[in-house]
């Protein structure tokens, strides 16, 4: 059996700041033991509020930032140290497309320069040949050839990101790890870029890392979803079953707070209070002090990533105290 196209494994990324200006230097637990694993040709969302670490999740994973614990493994094997040539190698088969297209791209080079880049960085292709390889490229994302020589400026944001796109897949990447892709952008070009993603997905197998704050979108593009609160993973599973029938708490007030056409519309859970301070994390479970159903035990106990019956994975006394209960009565 092949290995996992990507496998993150407990990793942690601290953050060091200070409590005022004279302050002792603190740890900020930005991600806290995180493990994902994203398969060739399927879509992991990862969910949650800003703040909750799924943007450095997205950078440990492409090896951009060197985890504090743990470690990330692309297809079997561990990422080489960081900026190193064997480190470059890799890089090339695992792209990101950031949430900012126009300050993804560099507003001095045109369109056409920006997408042929990749080819002159990792020598792909003759010389000769790369422009055409790269108009060829941005007419597979729906851009015409004279939009090539523009300047990011001249461009809608709906056609940035298909450029930034373009020249995610200029070196036949096996990975994609999107940061909030559409976030910036009109509904209705959401929609059309979501679709090419998709559609570019189907056609060339690849795996995607997808990270957004919008259920709406992420439950349009996964086939499996991990949610992240205050640096960890507190669910995770198929999903259609996670996004129908959320099992932890903090899971069940965002899908509360995203209402989906044709569906009755769930009573709304609405959180009191911001997320902790992540260099003061709370006692126990980090989410109890917004927590409808929190318990004692809640507050002093921190609650294990475990799988309930249906087999997803769940980070709550409560939700594991129920599956128990019900699995006793019958």
């Amino acid at each position: 059996m092949s290995a996992p196209l990507l496998q993150v494994r407990n990793v942690a990324r601290y953050y060091s700041m200070r409590r005022g200006l004279l302050g002792r230097p603190v740890d900020v637990r930005a991600v806290d033991g995180v493990s994902l694993t994203v398969e060739r040709g399927k879509t992991l969302g990862v969910v949650g509020e800003s703040g909750s670490g799924k943007s450095t999740t997205g950078r440990l994973a492409l090896g951009l930032e060197k985890p504090d614990a743990g470690d990330v493994l692309f297809q079997g094997s561990a990422l080489p140290a960081l900026g190193t040539a064997e480190w470059r190698k890799v890089r090339a088969r695992m792209q990101m497309i950031y949430q900012d297209p126009l300050g993804a791209l560099d507003r001095r080079l045109s369109i056409l320069e920006q997408v042929r880049e990749p080819y002159d960085v990792h020598g792909i292709g003759a010389a000769k040949e790369r422009d055409a390889l790269a108009v060829k490229l941005l007419q597979s994302v729906g851009l015409r050839a004279d939009q090539g020589e523009r300047y990011p400026h001249e461009l809608s944001g709906g056609q940035r990101q298909r450029a930034v796109i373009a020249r995610a897949l200029a070196t036949k990447p096996d990975l994609l790890v999107c940061d909030e892709p559409v976030s910036a952008l009109d509904v209705s070009i959401q929609a059309q870029v979501i679709n090419l993603l998709v559609d570019i997905q189907q056609e060339l197998g690849l795996g995607l890392l997808f990270i957004s704050h919008d259920l709406k979108v992420i439950r349009q593009v996964s086939h499996r979803v991990a949610v992240m609160y205050l640096g960890r993973i507190v669910e995770e599973g198929e999903a259609d079953l996670l996004l129908s029938t959320p099992a932890h708490p903090y899971t069940e007030a965002l899908v509360s707070a995203a209402p989906v056409p044709g569906r009755r519309a769930r009573p709304r859970i609405v959180l009191q209070g911001d997320p902790p301070n992540p260099a003061a994390r709370p006692s126990g479970c980090a989410f109890h002090p917004r927590c409808h159903a929190a318990r004692e035990r809640c507050k002093v106990e921190s609650p294990a990533l475990l799988p309930l019956p249906d087999g997803r994975l769940t980070a709550c006394h409560v939700a594991h105290d129920q599956a128990n209960f019900l699995k006793a009565a019958s």
